[in-house]
């Protein structure tokens, strides 16, 4: 297997789903089999339901009310013109459903074959080929390897051709005031997109991105878009949805930003023993330990890596067990633009077939 393990140089299927109708069930008898108090218990449930539902209605009116006050005095927005565009943001069931089952949940071994396919890795190559020198020159620039840019593209969406059929309005303020759990978040990129629009003079009634408000090619939330979106082809506009030039910079800026170590190791295969291995699993936060510590946990590289450098262990659900991973600075930086490790790790092996599959047809 070859899966980064060298010093690089460097959502939406529809399916159709057959139901049927169930044949219609006897209404029971209430004097044998307790239909009254059934019916009246349903009753008092629909009467609740239907209190919290317009409780919950309320509560979202208040945040938004609260949320233009303090765009008004936070940012100078006139308030008449934020009632109007908010006023037209529409409330998507849909959305609520999909960010609460993401595809990342799924394990590894499910999560991999979406997104490592013959047809992504053909049209990576496809991409790269179409756009060399903008990913040598992001290479170049910012040095992160042309594999990466393109790999982070291909599962984001599919290379540009699946950005997404929500409006980000509709995303953004469906989750900023009706999802409780990461309300304050939302409520923040709904404030950077509202700032995104008027620094860009952009009809934000119209742009369309993912179910929670990532826009474009590369899928940046409007904070990031704001603070990582380059103009890299010069043409006086920075256009995520339009430009693989303008997209393929902007994921380079990112990351670099993030703090990527150009030439330096990602990933190296690891073989573990007993149970202490655990301390030392990715939680998140950057590599706390070298791998010459780590190797106190009963942790081994398969694979040369130097004693000193920083490291987490990555622990994978397989088809017939786990599989390990010993994962440096590299691999953090990559689940800053998702915190999944499937997701990470879904990168960089796209990344590596992508680069294999390339030089073989050269």
């Amino acid at each position: 297997m070859r899966f980064l393990i060298y010093a690089f140089g460097f959502f939406a299927l529809t399916g159709c789903v057959a139901t049927t109708v169930a044949p219609p069930v006897a209404e029971p008898r209430p004097e044998i089999e307790g239909g009254i108090e059934r019916k009246v218990e349903g009753g008092i449930e629909r009467q609740v339901e239907g209190k919290i539902e317009e409780e919950t209605k309320e509560k979202a009116k208040e945040g938004v009310e609260n949320f233009i006050g303090e765009m008004v005095e936070r940012h100078g927005f006139v308030q008449a013109e934020l009632e109007d565009i908010l006023g037209q943001a529409q409330y998507q069931e849909g959305i609520i459903k999909a960010i609460s089952q993401p595809a990342t949940a799924k394990p590894w071994y499910a999560y991999r074959p979406v997104f490592v396919t013959p047809k992504r890795i053909a049209a990576g190559v496809a991409f790269w080929n179409a756009n060399a020198l903008e990913l040598e020159r992001a290479r170049r620039d910012f040095g992160i390897p042309e594999e990466i840019i393109a790999a982070v593209i291909g599962v984001e969406t599919f290379y540009g051709t699946q950005n997404g059929k929500h409006r980000i309005l509709d995303a953004l303020t469906t989750l900023a005031f009706n999802y409780p759990r990461r309300g304050a978040f939302f409520r923040g990129e709904l404030e950077q997109y509202l700032l995104m629009g008027r620094d860009q003079q952009a009809d934000l009634l119209s742009i369309r991105g993912s179910y929670a408000g990532a826009i474009g090619i590369p899928q940046f939330m409007p904070s990031s878009y704001r603070r990582y979106a380059v103009d890299f082809n010069n043409d006086g506009k920075i256009d995520l949805s339009g430009s693989a030039a303008d997209a393929i910079g902007s994921v380079a800026n990112y990351l670099k930003s993030y703090g990527w170590e150009a030439g330096q190791l990602i990933v190296v295969p690891a073989t573990v023993n007993g149970e202490d291995y655990r301390e030392v699993l990715y939680s998140g936060y950057p590599p706390r330990y070298t791998v010459a510590e780590i190797g106190q946990w009963g942790v081994t590289p398969r694979w040369h890596a130097p004693a000193g450098r920083l490291a987490s262990l990555l622990e994978l659900e397989a088809k017939n067990g786990k599989e390990h991973w010993l994962a440096f600075n590299n691999f953090h930086v990559i689940t800053r633009y998702n915190r999944s490790v499937n997701y990470a790790m879904s990168v960089l092996q796209l990344a590596e077939e992508i680069r294999a599959a390339r030089a073989s047809n050269l």
